[in-house]
């Protein structure tokens, strides 16, 4: 007999335990129905464009160009009728801008979903990471006109990539620090963190360790949720509100940091302060070989299952 998917699963956490590399899967979640408005994947593609191609190149030391970047998300939030700020802060003698806008009410345990809007070196950088930055504007828009039920806090960070990537000069990392001595409870956060690349060719999604090839697709066609193993219960009701959103295939892992990738994004800078935070992604350079090259463009991405992928995060705004 051909063991189901969930018996792999028992097996290979029980297998990867004893051998002191830890993974766990989420299978058996089941969805949580919803209909969320649907995204705009023509909105979704003019985002990308204007931050890959018109405001390209988005690097660290292209200071012009990240400000024009902030300006343009930032008009797009006000655009949403919801309360706008900017969180300011310095490195090496220079200002960066983290663009927010809020949703909801202004008090209660705070949801918080962000994205990175600089990109490395000369790359136009547009999975990496416009495509998550037009999530958010999309996710916005979405807001403003269905406000959700409880507390929303939307961010555009400076700073993710080299070479400030995994220091307290990320933009993620200010803005984690900023609520942590806030006081204010944050419920979840979710980074949005490359969400545009999908392809359906077998053999297009390879995987971070070679023990998880039974228990993954080896198409690169399904949105993926990374979290730590604190955040088991988080990740399994994410999980059943995008299987209850839309028909993209989801699929989930709680693993070590150790584990490459699972803290490559601003997510990482929440758990530094111990909040509860995953990352959405199309797993990046596990599928996307653009990854931090020319390649990656505005062409090269599917803004119909984008818009399905925002549409899910909305779902989360609403009833997480």
């Amino acid at each position: 007999m051909k063991p189901t998917r969930p018996l792999i699963a028992i097996a290979l956490v029980i297998l990867v335990a004893a051998c002191g590399c830890a993974l766990v899967t989420q299978p058996g979640v089941k969805p949580i129905a919803s209909t969320p408005p649907a995204a705009d994947p023509a909105a979704l593609e003019r985002h990308v464009r204007e931050l890959a191609v018109t405001l390209h190149p988005r690097s660290y030391d292209q200071h012009a160009n990240l400000e024009r970047a902030a300006d343009y998300v930032l008009q797009a939030f006000i655009a949403t009728g919801g309360e706008t700020d900017v969180q300011k802060y310095e490195v090496d003698g220079v200002l960066y801008r983290n663009v927010i806008v809020r949703f909801g009410p202004s008090k209660g345990a705070l949801l918080v979903i962000g994205a990175h809007y600089d990109a490395d070196g000369d790359t136009p950088g547009a999975d990496d990471n416009a495509s998550g930055v037009a999530g958010l504007l999309e996710l916005a828009r979405l807001l403003g006109v269905h406000p959700p039920p409880q507390p929303v806090e939307i961010v555009a960070y400076a700073l993710e990539e080299v070479p400030y990537f995994r220091t307290a000069s990320m933009g993620s990392y200010q803005h984690a620090q900023a609520l942590v001595e806030s006081g204010r409870e944050v419920r979840l956060m979710i980074a949005l963190e490359m969400i545009g690349f999908f392809r359906d060719s077998p053999g297009s999604q390879s995987l971070p360790v070679a023990a998880l090839k039974p228990l993954y697709p080896d198409r690169g066609n399904f949105i993926a949720v990374v979290g730590r193993f604190g955040d088991f219960s988080a990740m399994r009701h994410v999980k059943a509100l995008f299987r209850g959103a839309t028909d993209l295939p989801v699929e989930t892992i709680n693993a070590p940091k150790y584990v490459t990738g699972v803290d490559f994004s601003d997510h990482a800078s929440y758990w530094h302060f111990d909040l509860p935070a995953v990352m959405v992604t199309d797993t990046a350079f596990f599928r996307n070989h653009n990854y931090h090259a020319a390649g990656d463009t505005p062409e090269s991405l599917d803004y119909a299952r984008m818009a399905k992928v925002v549409s899910a995060v909305y779902a989360v705004t609403q009833a997480y």
